[in-house]
């Protein structure tokens, strides 16, 4: 309990806590809409051929190792050789050190996260979508119901359940930042943004050798993760949704 105490009021705990509950939900706000987006997008796809070629392409990033993810990140964005800063210089402006910008952190992680992980999503939805009746869609195009209409009245709420389960998942997350990822884009320069519950967990317990201290943040980061999963799925029952029981 001593643990405990001295975490909650330690003067890390606001900005710690505050780090990984933006990061967290801005990339829930941002992220989990896309994948449904993308599914809805392909299952559209005329041709079998290229939508099998875009599902490949979409999902290719998955494979690819966060180590490598965070280099290519480096490479695309530093102050001297980056692309992205040899573009800013072209256009008339000043290169950006993203890198060591605090307030570049957050989008940086939550865009390469969308990037990597969206296609592995997608498939998902994809997949949920494949068990949908066509009679469904057939009788709405007798009814001359257009493409939007029918994936408004039909792919949507068909998919609706998978949505929610994986929602709720998603929420019951929403304290755990992958960390390796996140330790891997720290420099000194961007800690104020992050610094996440997950690195001070590592460092006050791996390199500080606090383990007593780590162990007992790292279980007050389990707590809350199970409150969270067990009141949004509490919601979802009352709301007659899908839930996880």
């Amino acid at each position: 309990m001593d643990h405990f105490v001295a975490f909650v009021t330690s003067f890390q705990f606001e900005r710690l806590v505050a780090n990984t509950l933006t990061i967290n939900t801005v990339g829930l706000l941002v992220a989990f809409p896309v994948p449904i987006i993308l599914a809805l997008i392909v299952n559209q796809l005329p041709s079998e051929r290229f939508k099998r070629m875009t599902q490949t392409i979409l999902y290719a990033p998955s494979f690819i190792s966060v180590v490598v993810i965070v280099g290519m990140i480096h490479l695309l964005f530093s102050p001297s050789s980056g692309m992205v800063n040899h573009a800013i210089s072209l256009l008339g402006g000043e290169p950006i050190f993203f890198m060591g910008t605090p307030e570049w952190f957050r989008p940086l992680y939550i865009g390469s996260d969308i990037w990597q992980n969206a296609g592995f999503s997608m498939i998902i939805y994809l997949a949920a979508l494949t068990a949908i009746d066509p009679s469904l869609h057939e009788a709405a195009r007798m009814d001359g119901a257009n493409r939007f209409q029918r994936i408004r009245h039909i792919d949507i709420p068909g998919i609706l359940p998978v949505i929610t389960i994986l929602f709720i998942l998603a929420v019951g997350n929403i304290f755990n930042l992958g960390f390796e990822k996140v330790y891997l884009m720290q420099t000194d320069l961007n800690l104020p943004t992050s610094e996440v519950i997950n690195t001070y967990v590592y460092k006050t317990g791996l390199q500080n050798a606090q383990f007593s201290y780590s162990a007992a943040i790292g279980l007050f980061n389990s707590v809350l993760n199970l409150l969270l999963l067990l009141t949004l799925n509490w919601v979802a029952k009352k709301a007659n949704q899908s839930s996880l029981w």
